[in-house]
């Protein structure tokens, strides 16, 4: 993001904002989001139980897209708010607070908004940063969201024990490629499959799995998982969906673990897919199950005042 502009002589600086403009049906493309230049005031009003902050970094997440769409009914996720910015995980710098909890300088991550400077206003969910020892980027990866989704995940919901076979779809996300690390630290084997032969070189060559695959020059995902794992599957950590967790199912071993992340392979589907071989829970015992890492917060836009 560029840096803001301070006007002289008055009490206003430029924010550049990332613009969610409707909803999306379908694949996600650029016109759906625009960059403007928004204003704010350097300081919040008197009485304000609020924070204003300077992000730093910012996470794009897969969960993102779902928030994309028109969400009706129950669910965990609200919608992005048409024409208002983003708003996903980051780090950020308070500049100025009205609360007691927070004073300026103070460092944080959580949710925030996609654009330069951010006014918070609900802060049950913010966590300040206490170890800056290492780089700040960390809290939008293994310190943030995805480092909590990949423990939780792998060590809670599978109970992983040495020797085991894993395998982990869309693996060199940032989730997959924390789990990968922490199995192979269980001691455990692990395959993983991503989009490109660059990702299955990164996983077998710097995050040190076992073994990878590009599930795109796979034509029979089946023969694909049992020529990787001729004896079966105990824990698949699931990312994609759809046809990837069809063929996981046909390949899980008596009592095997699913923890179910994500299901990227079917949120730019207006109709989802079918999945075929769900018997296999029940002949094979498997425990499936799915989990949340959230953080929430209340944000009024930048042009509060």
């Amino acid at each position: 993001m560029a840096t803001s502009v301070v006007v002289v002589g008055e009490e206003v600086m430029r924010n550049k904002q990332v613009i969610f403009k409707d909803y999306v049906s379908g694949f996600l493309k650029e016109s759906d989001m625009q960059v403007i230049n928004g204003t704010l005031k350097l300081r919040l009003p008197e009485g304000f139980n609020g924070i204003l902050v300077k992000n730093l970094y910012l996470s794009c997440d897969p969960y993102m897209r779902n928030r994309m769409a028109r969400v009706e009914g129950p669910n965990v996720f609200t919608s992005f708010t048409p024409s208002s910015p983003l708003t996903g995980y980051g780090v950020a710098k308070v500049l100025d607070s009205g609360h007691p909890n927070f004073k300026k300088g103070d460092l944080i991550w959580g949710t925030t908004g996609w654009e330069e400077y951010s006014v918070i206003t609900e802060l049950e969910g913010l966590f300040k940063i206490q170890h800056t020892d290492v780089p700040l980027s960390y809290y939008t990866g293994i310190l943030g969201m995805p480092g909590l989704s990949a423990y939780v995940g792998f060590y809670e919901v599978c109970s992983p024990k040495k020797g085991e076979y894993v395998f982990i779809s869309a693996a060199s996300g940032a989730v997959g490629q924390l789990v990968g690390q922490f199995a192979k630290l269980m001691g455990c084997y692990v395959v993983g499959s991503a989009g490109s032969k660059e990702k299955v070189d990164l996983l077998k060559r710097k995050f040190g799995f076992d073994d990878a695959f590009n599930y795109k020059e796979e034509t029979d995902l089946d023969a694909a998982l049992k020529r990787y794992f001729p004896e079966g599957i105990d824990i698949y950590f699931e990312n994609v969906g759809g046809k990837m967790l069809d063929a996981v199912l046909l390949n899980m071993k008596d009592h095997g673990r699913i923890s179910v992340s994500g299901l990227v392979s079917q949120y730019n589907l207006d109709q989802p897919e079918g999945v075929q071989n769900l018997m296999c829970l029940i002949y094979k015992r498997i425990h499936m199950k799915g989990f949340l890492s959230l953080i929430t917060m209340t944000f009024i836009p930048s042009s509060w005042m």
